[in-house]
C-alpha cells in the first residue's frame, strides 16, 4: 500500500513537472510569436475587413489573406491582452511587410486603413468634376444620370448652380466613400473658403454678394496661366465693373456655347447672346463658369490696385496689361494677330 502511495505522488509529481514544463514551452513559444515579424508576411498584401465582423471571422480574413503563423489560441490570447478583440474596424488595410502580430492587430484595432485620393483640378466645370468622380475606384457610385438639379438637392442646395461650388483640392476617401458624400465635403470646404474670403475682401468692391465673389473668383482662374498675374487680371476686371463697362472675357463666351464648343473660337461665337456672353451683356454672368481655387478666390476680393483696363495674352500664359484701347490695340497687333 505504501509502495503504491509512493507510487502514485512520483506519478503525481511528475505528471505537474511535465505540465509546468509543456506551459513554460508554450508560453516561450507564444512569446516567440508575438514578438517575430510574420514570415508569411514578406511583402505587403491588401485584405478588407467586414463590417459587424467577429473576431474569428476578422482572423479567417488575415488566413485567407496569407498570414499562416500562430494558432487561433495564439491570436485569441493576444487580442484579450491588448484589449482589442472586440475592437478591430472594418475597412480596407495594407499591411506592410514584416509586421509582427501585435502592429498588425494594433493597426486593425485603430483603423488605419487605405487612404485614396481624388485631386479636383482649378478650373474644372462641373460636368469636368463628374466625369472625373464617376472614374474613381471603390467609390459607391449613388449618382448615376442624375441631373444637376437633382445633385444639389441630394446636397441641401436646391435651386442653386452646381457650377463653382466645390474647392480644388486633394481629398482622402476610404473604400466604399459615395460619390455625393465626396461632393459634399467639396462643397462644404468651398464654403469656408468663400466666406473666409469674403468677411476679409478689400472694402468698396463693386461686389455685393460672396457668389459675385465666386464667380469673378471663376473667370479670374480661367484667364489666368501665370499665378502672379491673378490680383492684376482681377484688379482689370474690378475697374471696369466700376465703371459699367463690359468685361469681354472669352472664357464666359465659351462656357456658354458648352459642350458644342470645338476648340475655336469665333466671331461668330462672341456675337451671339447667351446669359454668360460678357461681350453682349454688361455686369458678370449669372453662375461661376469652373472651380476656382483659394488663389482665385483671394484675387477677387483683393485685387490689385492700378489702372489697366485690358489685357491680352502673349502665348506663353503670360499678358501685356493695357491702360488704354490704343495701347491695347498696339498689343494686340504685336501678339494676337502676328500669331494667327
Amino acid at each position: 500500500m505504501r509502495r503504491l502511495l509512493r507510487f502514485l505522488l512520483g506519478l503525481g509529481l511528475l505528471t505537474l513537472v511535465l505540465v509546468s514544463a509543456g506551459g513554460i514551452l508554450v508560453w516561450r513559444d507564444y512569446q516567440r510569436f508575438v514578438q517575430t515579424p510574420l514570415s508569411s508576411l514578406n511583402t505587403a498584401l491588401e485584405l478588407e475587413l467586414p463590417k459587424g465582423a467577429s473576431f474569428l471571422r476578422s482572423l479567417s480574413v488575415l488566413r485567407e489573406a496569407g498570414i499562416r503563423e500562430g494558432h487561433d489560441l495564439y491570436w485569441r490570447f493576444l487580442a484579450r491582452d491588448m484589449g482589442v478583440q472586440s475592437r478591430l474596424k472594418a475597412g480596407e488595410y495594407r499591411l506592410a511587410a514584416n509586421l509582427t502580430p501585435r502592429t498588425v492587430l494594433q493597426q486593425l484595432a485603430e483603423g488605419r486603413v487605405i487612404q485614396r485620393k481624388f485631386t479636383v483640378i482649378e478650373g474644372w466645370n462641373f460636368r469636368e468634376l463628374r466625369v472625373a468622380l464617376a472614374g474613381l475606384d471603390a467609390v459607391e457610385h449613388t449618382l448615376g444620370d442624375a441631373s444637376e438639379a437633382e445633385i444639389m438637392q441630394k446636397l441641401g442646395r436646391e435651386g442653386l448652380s452646381a457650377e463653382g461650388r466645390f474647392l480644388p483640392e486633394t481629398y482622402l476617401y476610404t473604400r466604399n466613400t459615395t460619390d455625393i458624400a465626396l461632393l459634399s465635403r467639396a462643397m462644404q470646404a468651398m464654403d469656408q473658403q468663400l466666406a473666409e474670403a469674403w468677411l476679409g475682401r478689400d472694402p468698396d468692391l463693386p461686389l455685393h454678394t460672396a457668389d459675385e465673389a465666386l464667380i469673378l473668383a471663376s473667370i479670374i482662374e480661367k484667364e489666368t496661366g501665370q499665378s502672379g498675374e491673378r490680383a492684376e487680371i482681377a484688379g482689370v476686371f474690378v475697374r471696369r465693373l466700376r465703371i459699367g463697362m463690359r468685361l469681354q472675357t472669352d472664357p464666359t463666351v465659351i462656357y456658354g456655347v458648352g459642350e458644342r464648343f470645338d476648340g475655336n473660337l469665333t466671331r461668330a461665337h462672341l456675337q451671339a447672346d447667351t446669359p454668360w456672353n460678357t461681350y453682349t451683356r454688361a455686369g458678370l454672368p449669372p453662375t461661376p463658369i469652373a472651380m476656382p481655387g483659394r488663389a482665385a478666390l483671394m484675387a477677387a476680393v483683393h485685387p490689385a490696385q492700378g489702372k489697366s483696363l485690358y489685357f491680352v495674352a502673349r502665348g506663353d500664359g503670360s499678358h501685356v496689361f493695357s491702360d488704354t484701347l490704343s495701347e491695347h490695340n498696339r498689343a494686340v497687333r504685336q501678339y494676337q494677330l502676328r500669331q494667327r
